[in-house]
């Protein structure tokens, strides 16, 4: 049995569809198990671009691709995808979509965008997908899943009690014009028609597939600090990018986990409001930005760029109990110098290594850092680490020893051949675990 899950350690954004898509090459079954539209994974493969929202990234290897039960998924956008993979030569039939995620509609979309412009200075920086909406009636049980599509009458019924809420919220609330019952109705009896061959218990699939002793990657979304639970709250997600959420956004027990992948950047970013102690408004800041082509996936917003912190790859190895780190744009900092990481944060007078639960906290907290020399040797070339040149590889040395996890993977360059494993992160994990047992 072989079952590896991979999550974000920072905010998102950190190339696990990348580090997905090298890894989906020894798996057999690839799963995103939380999150939505608003989780975009880019991948460049022979210098073509595929910018994935909901098809996990192993559609690009053509293997089996679950979409899971944690997922709240958008029919027209996920069928606009496949359409356009099929259209490039790539083999959708092999995705399977659980009956039990929920479905997102274009009153969540609507509620979403107006709640935040409502906010304004305090809104917590939604992509306006409808995500947050979506999970409120899942939470609710007021949501439809995608099972209940092929189930006429008791879809109508349950699309009408939604709408009637969802209409009056809009128009007390924003007043905005609320939809329409037999228009919406109309609409997702159509996808549900070209979604029928996709939608399966996918609960049984991944458990059938463990049993077979078929490799199966667990594609995490968003990252740890944008954790429903442990992330920098309330400017996090709706949902657990974590380690424990693959479990419950797959049906996957625990105890059918081998180990955990983490992946980082080899600076931070984040997208939308809150507190991000090592950003840069700098000159250097832009430069990372541009270098690393911080633009989101989903919506094309700028993202903040800042140094590496340690104290997030520390909280996130806890969370989530990191076998490994996969470590991208490394290239990014090639020519900086000195280059810096946060290995612990001043708080009111006192020194902390660990991350402030409280956001208003994390808001107040500097920054100590450790710096380091840098390099100027171009490093897309390596593919190993001795290849790197000294000061790349006492720049991962320094992550390893601050963030207490071993780096088995390093990205030098966007392309596929520009990641290479220092060890296999499927083997690495399960040894990891039990040393520490």
């Amino acid at each position: 049995m072989s079952t590896l899950v991979l999550v974000g350690t920072q905010w998102g954004d950190e190339g696990k569809g990348k580090v997905t898509d090298v890894l989906s090459e020894s798996a057999d079954v690839v799963v995103r198990y939380q999150g939505g539209t608003n989780a975009g994974h880019t991948v460049v493969v022979g210098g073509e671009r595929f910018a994935l929202r909901q098809v996990p990234s192993g559609i690009l290897h053509g293997k089996d691709c679950v979409i899971g039960n944690g997922v709240v998924f958008d029919p027209g956008r996920f069928l606009e995808e496949i359409a356009e993979l099929a259209r490039r030569g790539l083999d959708v039939s092999r995705v399977r979509i659980s009956d039990a995620a929920h479905v997102i509609f274009p009153y969540h979309l609507r509620i979403d965008q107006m709640g935040e412009d409502r906010l304004g200075p305090a809104r917590i920086g939604t992509t306006r997908l409808g995500i947050g909406p979506a999970y409120m009636d899942k939470v609710a049980r007021t949501g439809i899943r995608v099972g209940d599509l092929f189930r006429p009458e008791y879809f109508r019924r349950r699309l009408a009690q939604a709408l009637t809420r969802a209409n009056e919220r809009l128009e007390r609330e924003f007043g905005s014009p609320g939809f329409h019952l037999e228009q919406l109705l109309a609409e997702y009896e159509g996808y549900a028609r070209r979604l029928e061959p996709f939608v399966t218990d996918t609960v049984a699939f991944l458990n059938e597939a463990i049993d077979a002793g078929r490799r199966v990657l667990f594609e995490g979304a968003q990252g740890t600090m944008l954790d429903l639970d442990h992330g920098t709250y309330p400017y996090v997600t709706s949902s657990y990018p974590t380690a424990g959420g693959a479990c419950l956004g797959s049906g996957v027990a625990p105890t059918r986990i081998d180990g955990v992948l983490g992946v980082a950047k080899a600076y931070t970013s984040r997208v939308g409001d809150g507190p991000f102690p090592t950003e840069l408004t700098d000159e250097t800041g832009e430069t990372i930005r541009e270098r690393g082509r911080e633009y989101g996936t989903a919506t094309g917003r700028p993202r903040r760029c800042g140094w590496l912190d340690a104290v997030v790859l520390r909280h996130s190895a806890l969370v989530s109990g990191l076998g490994g780190l996969a470590l991208n744009h490394l290239d990014t900092l090639t020519g900086l110098h000195p280059l810096k990481i946060a290995a612990a944060y001043e708080l009111d007078g006192r020194v902390t290594e660990r991350l402030p639960r409280q956001v208003d906290d994390l808001a107040r907290a500097r920054p100590i850092y450790e710096e380091l020399p840098g390099w100027d040797e171009p490093v897309e070339e390596a593919r190993s680490f001795e290849e790197l040149p000294e000061g790349a590889r006492r720049y991962v040395e320094a992550v390893e020893r601050l963030s207490g996890v071993p780096v088995v993977m390093i990205s030098v360059g966007p392309e596929r051949e520009q990641t290479f494993a220092r060890r296999d992160p499927f083997q690495m994990t399960r040894e990891t675990a039990r040393r520490k047992a």
